[in-house]
């Protein structure tokens, strides 16, 4: 998701008739001059942003198209009540005088939208006129999130580089680029980059890992946010699953071999209390457990094996009365 600018809005006389006209392609019936409020918005830019991604020039292109006809919302709810405004126009322009980090040309998507002058907007056409309302997110779909580094797509392959670290002095990035979508634009508080201000919502259309393998690595080749398509959220969830049958099954497992590493002590003679045997049984793995069974059993086969000796007969000798009762 990203972060756009709102800019004071159009007075009547200057909504021009070809504006009109484009707007109208939107409504129902055809709307006057005087039934309609106008301002402009800068969506994004071809700038690295805070999170350290840009747009390539490309993508804001394909995104002026995307964004035609696409309305406006408060807090990304898209319920009906909350579409206040529609896209009508949008531009991509340049600051000849301006270069990026990158060394481009400065290039910014602009768009005009519309809403109705009515008792229900003219709050909010105060606050944009105000400068209170002075940004909206935009949100969409990417197919390419470039790394500057190496020039992998890691949305499908992952790499071991981190944007915002540095990598011979210069701080990596993301190109977001090959735009599929456009879904949204919603009124919010804080901006999040310099200029116009971007926070990203590219991840609709992430494509899928495929595999548990591939989830790993691409878990393991960020140490920023990731995200994840709903297949490989199901991979990872079956994994899970899996992972927690086999440690309820290992859980009861090492605690039968505790109860048998202080069986083997207490028969092993070692002297050792069952309190600090099993305090130390705690802190080991079940290989370890199974080497202190070994030790206490090998320990206690070299004790004198206990046995019965039979009591001498009490009775004079030579008698043999009741004999068979003695043992």
């Amino acid at each position: 998701m990203k972060q756009a600018m709102i800019y004071k809005g159009f007075a009547p006389e200057e909504l021009s008739k070809d504006d009109l006209a484009k707007i109208n392609r939107y409504t129902r019936r055809e709307l006057g001059v005087d039934e309609v409020y106008v301002f402009p918005l800068i969506l994004c830019d071809n700038e690295i942003d805070r999170d350290f991604e840009r747009f390539s020039i490309e993508a804001l292109h394909k995104l002026r198209r995307l964004f035609l006809g696409k309305t406006g919302i408060f807090d990304h709810n898209p319920k009906g009540t909350n579409q206040t405004a529609r896209i009508f126009h949008t531009a991509v322009e340049q600051d000849a005088l301006r270069t990026t980090a990158t060394g481009e040309i400065y290039h910014f998507l602009t768009a005009q939208a519309y809403m109705v002058r009515s008792e229900k907007n003219k709050d909010l056409i105060l606050d944009i006129d105000a400068g209170i309302k002075k940004e909206v997110s935009v949100g969409c779909a990417v197919e390419e999130v470039l790394c500057s580094v190496c020039g992998k797509n890691v949305k499908k392959q992952p790499c071991q580089h981190t944007s915002g670290k540095l990598y011979d002095g210069v701080p990596c990035h993301y190109t977001l680029n090959k735009p599929t979508d456009a879904y949204e634009w919603s009124f919010v508080a804080v901006p999040a980059q310099p200029a116009a201000g971007v926070t990203k919502a590219y991840t609709a259309d992430e494509q899928d890992c495929g595999s548990l393998n591939a989830v790993i690595a691409k878990l393991k080749a960020t140490d920023t946010s990731v995200t994840f398509s709903r297949n490989d959220v199901n991979i990872l969830n079956e994994e899970l699953d899996r992972l927690h049958q086999l440690a309820e099954t290992g859980e009861i497992y090492r605690n039968e071999l505790k109860k048998e590493v202080l069986r083997s002590a207490a028969l092993s003679g070692s002297g050792i209390s069952q309190k600090a045997v099993s305090a130390i049984a705690d802190k080991l793995t079940a290989e370890e457990l199974r080497e202190l069974k070994k030790s206490f059993a090998s320990a206690g086969g070299k004790q004198p094996v206990p046995f019965l000796q039979t009591a001498g007969s009490l009775l004079p000798h030579g008698s043999n009365e009741n004999t068979q009762f003695l043992i």
